[in-house]
């Protein structure tokens, strides 16, 4: 059963068209007051490529890709072989940071390891950000973390493809565009500022991490990818892939099997308007509750709630299929 006291469809959508598409000339499409979310049903390197294209918004300079690498033992992150055509069309070079708990991408040597184990390295180029520590990009607007410590390669790249396996998330409800730009790009320090919201950078303090308030880890969640967006402005593109829709995240050795079928993909100039069409399509699917009961075990859109309000993006937007 859907909890209202977590999520209102009237507040978001207009009508059945919102989650079944929209005609690319309908007059809906038309109102440039709502950012467009592009979408396909077709999972594949083509698919891929339709929907970014779709965009119409050329990237400047050095392209970063950032997706997630996988912990070891997990199998739902995004292919090599899905993901080429697109790295590749745009020269990019795949990033990723290390992360802030004990596993096999905590430290840079054995992070490599994993990326080379996936077969990243064999289709481009790939960087961890943080091998040589942070720099600081600043959030004015925070009211619990006032700057993201991100990985000091970030500096080296002139734009960003946020390319995100989206999916359910112990922590977060779910992941999607904004957890991977915000926690994803983060060093391995940085996630632990985030996930204390402010308290502390020691990657050893995971006491302090699991005792922080759920609503300040969304929130600073949602601060740390307003400091990148800041940071890159519109030289910045989400793409999010709705497959292997476990209820855990890539970043789990062990993630729970997925128990509803694959969707599409979706892109759009809008983090906030693409995870949220995402969030919109799997409360519409006749086999999301478990993701559903995930994403509000963990007050999930609260995130999308206070993206919106810190103006980083609209929680209504226009869907347009793009399918034949």
């Amino acid at each position: 059963m859907i909890n209202s006291d977590f999520y209102d469809p009237t507040r978001i959508l207009s009508g059945k068209d919102r989650v079944e598409g929209n005609d690319i000339n309908s007059e809906l499409t038309k109102n440039e007051t709502k950012p467009t979310v592009y979408m396909t049903s077709d999972i594949s390197p083509a698919g891929l490529m339709a929907v970014y294209e779709a965009l119409g918004h050329k990237l400047p300079g050095k392209v970063a890709v950032k997706i997630s690498t996988g912990e070891p033992g997990g199998h739902n992150f995004l292919s090599p072989a899905l993901i080429k055509d697109l790295v590749q069309s745009v020269n990019g070079t795949i990033v990723e940071c290390n992360t802030a708990y004990g596993g096999k991408r905590s430290n840079t040597a054995q992070h490599k390891q994993v990326v080379e184990d996936h077969g990243f390295t064999a289709i481009a180029p790939v960087d961890i950000l943080d091998e040589e520590g942070f720099i600081s990009l600043p959030f004015e607007k925070g009211k619990h973390i006032k700057e993201d410590f991100v990985g000091s390669h970030f500096k080296n790249y002139d734009s960003f493809i946020v390319l995100s396996h989206f999916k359910g998330h112990a922590m977060a409800g779910f992941g999607g565009a904004i957890k991977n730009m915000s926690i994803g790009i983060a060093s391995a320090s940085g996630k632990m500022w985030i996930h204390t919201a402010g308290v502390t950078d020691k990657t050893s303090d995971f006491a302090i991490c699991f005792a922080t308030q759920q609503e300040a880890f969304l929130e600073s969640m949602v601060e740390a990818a307003g400091a990148v967006i800041n940071s890159l402005g519109n030289k910045i593109v989400y793409i999010n892939v709705m497959n292997n829709l476990s209820v855990d995240c890539d970043c789990d050795s062990h993630p729970a099997d997925p128990t509803m079928a694959d969707i599409g993909i979706l892109a759009s100039l809008d983090p906030v308007a693409l995870d949220q069409a995402c969030v919109d399509l799997v409360y519409a699917a006749h086999d999301g509750h478990d993701l559903i009961e995930r994403i509000e075990s963990k007050n999930g859109i609260h995130t999308l709630e206070y993206a919106e309000q810190l103006g980083l993006g609209s929680r209504t937007y226009e869907l347009v299929r793009i399918d034949k």
